[in-house]
């Protein structure tokens, strides 16, 4: 997107450009399910076709948050400090990054989750994936946060929304406890070397709760200034 078009949205909204960053990065976060799918079956052509997608998404993530910098106005009044909204944009990047930085270690060794844990480690992909939507979903109220003058019912229903990601981000890390119990329980069967690349998977995964949660710390704070 051109620096001109995207400082004409800037014009109509400071938030429409942060919103479509987090579409973007919870596109790229979502192809982690198929990129695992792949790697399960061991079919290694498709899992780098996924993995390129979550490469290309993220560099696009990236470019949106670039000209958010070069076009966020500077000493003009805003409803949101300048501040707060890169910030949102910065925290909601590492969750790309997460994503490829995932994708890419797994690939670039042709690691193989252990049978074992297999479906354990799904659903804890999915939930830390539930917490990057929820995380979404609470920037997309932003628009009706500004209409409101960030008053009444819509602080009620956002302040909901980052209670249950909280409650999300805790699931996620019983979740990883109970996977690091069984990759423990079966890592003498396995490649010294890989468990200690699928531990670190495990935390990079994790990470993707991590940083949606502090996504709802920016929002708390947010709605505290205003």
């Amino acid at each position: 997107m051109p620096v001109n078009s995207i400082f004409g949205v800037f014009a109509k909204s400071p938030i429409q450009p942060i919103q479509a960053h987090i579409d973007k990065v919870a596109a790229c976060s979502e192809l982690l399910v198929p990129f695992f799918k792949a790697s399960h079956e061991q079919n290694w052509v498709e899992a780098d076709k996924v993995r390129k997608e979550i490469s290309k998404l993220e560099k696009q993530a990236d470019e949106l948050k670039r000209e958010l910098r070069l076009t966020l106005p500077k000493g003009l009044f805003m409803p949101i400090a300048r501040g707060d909204l890169l910030e949102l944009a910065n925290r909601q990047d590492k969750i790309a990054n997460a994503a490829k930085d995932v994708a890419g270690r797994v690939f670039g060794r042709q690691l193989q989750l252990p049978s074992e844990i297999s479906d354990d480690f799904m659903t804890y992909l999915q939930r830390c994936l539930d917490a990057v939507q929820q995380a979404r979903k609470a920037i997309n109220e932003l628009d009706e946060l500004l209409e409101t003058g960030f008053k009444g019912r819509e602080v009620d229903v956002v302040t909901k929304m980052i209670t249950e990601l909280e409650m999300i981000e805790d699931d996620t890390d019983s979740l990883q406890i109970k996977l690091r119990r069984g990759l423990l329980a079966v890592e003498q069967h396995y490649n010294p070397v890989d468990v200690m690349f699928l531990y670190q998977i495990l935390e990079w995964v994790g990470g993707l709760a991590d940083h949606s949660e502090l996504i709802g710390t920016q929002l708390e704070l947010i709605l505290a200034r205003s």
